[in-house]
């Protein structure tokens, strides 16, 4: 074992954040297996003290200024 974490699946509206239920852009992975999500508010909050418990943080925050693609006529359909 080379103490490597397996890449993690990136997150879906579906996921949800634990402290408030909104949509999670931060995972946190802690030091024990398991894992934590979090919305990028309470992922800023939380995220240095995790961090600092050995925790390994996968924020996907930049999702937020993405901006959707246009549907295309046969899309529409």
């Amino acid at each position: 074992m080379t103490g490597a974490l397996a890449p993690t699946k990136p997150l879906t509206a579906a996921d949800r954040c634990d402290r408030c239920g909104a949509q999670a852009y931060v995972r946190a992975i802690l030091a024990g297996g398991g894992e934590l999500l979090f919305c990028a508010h309470h992922g800023r909050k939380y995220g240095e003290s995790l961090r600092a418990a050995g925790a390994e943080i996968h924020d996907e925050t930049d999702r937020l200024l993405e901006t959707p693609t246009a549907a295309t006529t046969e899309e529409e359909r």
